[in-house]
C-alpha cells in the first residue's frame, strides 16, 4: 500500500492527541473528525486550515460513519467504545479503541465475535503501556532479561477530584458519575499484563471506603479506589491497584519480579537487577530509557503527553494495518478484553464477599456462551433487569439541586 491511510477520530477531546499524531504521520491522513461539542471541532479546522490539510467535521456519528475511511480512532465516552467498535468494523473499517475495551461481558464477547468474522484489525489504546519506563519493561521482559515473570505490582493513583466537574460536566447520568471501583483498570492492569506474557485465569478484588468528596461531586457510590488480585496462566500473581486516594502528586509506579530478576519503573526512570552467577548477587542499573521504536516518528508528531505514550497506539496501529514490523507493540483485542475483563469480574468478586472469580479465555467459542447475555453493569439501558450498584457500600441518593449547582459550576456561573 503506496497512499496514506484515511484515518477519522471519533470523539475530539481525548481524541486530541490522536488528531494531532495522524496530522503529522507519514503513513496516514487525518480526514475526518467527530463530536457534539461545535468548540472543539472548531479548532479541529482551524489547525487543518494552518497546515492546509482538509478535515471533515461532523456533529454527528450518522454522517461521520458514512465518510470514506480507512480505520477510526474511538475516543469517545468508555462505556461506549465496544458497540461504535463493531459498527465501524461492519462498515469495513480498522478500529483502534481507547480505554476500556466493553462495559459487559456480552460486549466483551460481541467484540471478539466481531474482529474474527470481519478480520479488521482492532487495537486498543492502552497508552500507559507505552510510557517511557513501562514500553522499555515490556521490550525487556519479552527479551527475557528477568526470565519468566512471577509476581507484579501495578500503582495508578490519581485523585481527580479537583477536576471532576470540568469532566463530568455536572451530568446526573455521566458515565464517570457511576464507574465502579475495578472498572477503569487497565491503566494499572495492562503494562505488566503485557509484561507478563501470560493470560489471566482468576480475579479477586477489594473496594476500599467511598469518599465524601465524590458524593459532593455527583457519584451515587463515593467513588473509591479498586484493588485487583489478578492469577495468570503461568501461575504470576499481579497486584493492581487505582483509583482516587488522596496523593498529590498522582503515583504512578510499575513493579515486575522475574526469575532471574526484577525491574521496576516510575516517572520515566527503569531501575533493573538481573542476578549473576552467585545466588543473590547481581549487577543494578538505574537509567532512563530512549523509546526504541520510532523515535523520529514520534519527536515529529509533536506529541509527547503522559511520560510520552501517546504517540505509540495511534502508530502501531498503523504499522499493525501495514503489516510492519512495529506493528508487533499494538494490542489486539484478546489482550484488551483480558486486562477489561478482569475489572469488571473483581467487582463480581467484591459483591460476592472477595471469592476469586475465574476469568474466562473468551479465545476460545467454546467459553463464550456462558457470558453472551452477561449486560451485568450500571448502565440501565445496557444492563437491563442485571442493574448493579455502583458501590459495594451502597448508593446515596443524591438531590437534583445537586446536580444544578454542578452544572452551573462547569458552565461557569
Amino acid at each position: 500500500m503506496t497512499r496514506k491511510l484515511k484515518i477519522g477520530v471519533f470523539g475530539g477531546a481525548r481524541g486530541r492527541v490522536m488528531i494531532e499524531v495522524l496530522m503529522y504521520h507519514p503513513d496516514a491522513e487525518l480526514v475526518a473528525v467527530c463530536d457534539k461539542y461545535q468548540p472543539i471541532l472548531d479548532s479541529v479546522a482551524a489547525k487543518a486550515k494552518e497546515l492546509g490539510q482538509t478535515v471533515a467535521c461532523y456533529p454527528d456519528f450518522e454522517d461521520f460513519i458514512q465518510h470514506d475511511m480507512d480505520a477510526v480512532v474511538l475516543a469517545n465516552y468508555a462505556i461506549e467504545h465496544a458497540p461504535f467498535a463493531i459498527r465501524c468494523m461492519e462498515a469495513g473499517m480498522h478500529v483502534l479503541s481507547e480505554v476500556l475495551p466493553s462495559e459487559t461481558m456480552a460486549q466483551a464477547v460481541e467484540l471478539i465475535e466481531c474482529v474474527e468474522r470481519t478480520g479488521k484489525v482492532y487495537a486498543y489504546a492502552e497508552n500507559y503501556c507505552y510510557m517511557n519506563d513501562t514500553f522499555e519493561m515490556w521490550r525487556r521482559c519479552k527479551a527475557g532479561d528477568i526470565g519468566e515473570v512471577q509476581y507484579c505490582e501495578a500503582a495508578y493513583k490519581h485523585d481527580c477530584s479537583g477536576g471532576w466537574v470540568g469532566i463530568t460536566y455536572g451530568e446526573r447520568e455521566h458515565w464517570r458519575n457511576h464507574l465502579i471501583p475495578t472498572f477503569y483498570c487497565t491503566h494499572s492492569l495492562g503494562p505488566v499484563m503485557m509484561m507478563t506474557g501470560a493470560r489471566p485465569v482468576q480475579v479477586v478484588g477489594f473496594e476500599n471506603p467511598p469518599l465524601d468528596c465524590f458524593f459532593e461531586l455527583g457519584h451515587p457510590g463515593g467513588h473509591a479506589s479498586g484493588i485487583e488480585m489478578v492469577t495468570m496462566d503461568n501461575g504470576a500473581v499481579i497486584h493492581s491497584v487505582h483509583g482516587p486516594l488522596k496523593c498529590e502528586p498522582p503515583e504512578v509506579k510499575y513493579n515486575v519480579y522475574g526469575a532471574k530478576g526484577a525491574m521496576r519503573g516510575q516517572g520515566g526512570q527503569v531501575y533493573f537487577y538481573r542476578e549473576g552467577e552467585h545466588y543473590g548477587q547481581g549487577e543494578s542499573q538505574q537509567y532512563a530509557p530512549e523509546k526504541f521504536v520510532a523515535l523520529d516518528k514520534a519527536l515529529g508528531s509533536g506529541v509527547d503527553t503522559h511520560g510520552g505514550s501517546d504517540f505509540y497506539p495511534t502508530h502501531c496501529f498503523i504499522e499493525k494495518i501495514l503489516g510492519r514490523p512495529d506493528g508487533q507493540w499494538s494490542i489486539d483485542v484478546y489482550q484488551a478484553v483480558d486486562m477489561g475483563i478482569c475489572g469488571i469480574l473483581a467487582y463480581r468478586s467484591i459483591l460476592n464477599g472477595n471469592q476469586p472469580v475465574k476469568v474466562p479465555n473468551l479465545r476460545n467459542p467454546e467459553e463464550r456462551d456462558a457470558y453472551r447475555n452477561d449486560h451485568a453493569c450500571t448502565n440501565p439501558a445496557v444492563a437491563g433487569n442485571q442493574l448493579i450498584p455502583c458501590s459495594s457500600y451502597g448508593e446515596r441518593d443524591l438531590p437534583d439541586e445537586l446536580f444544578d449547582k454542578l452544572r452551573a459550576q462547569w458552565e461557569g456561573k
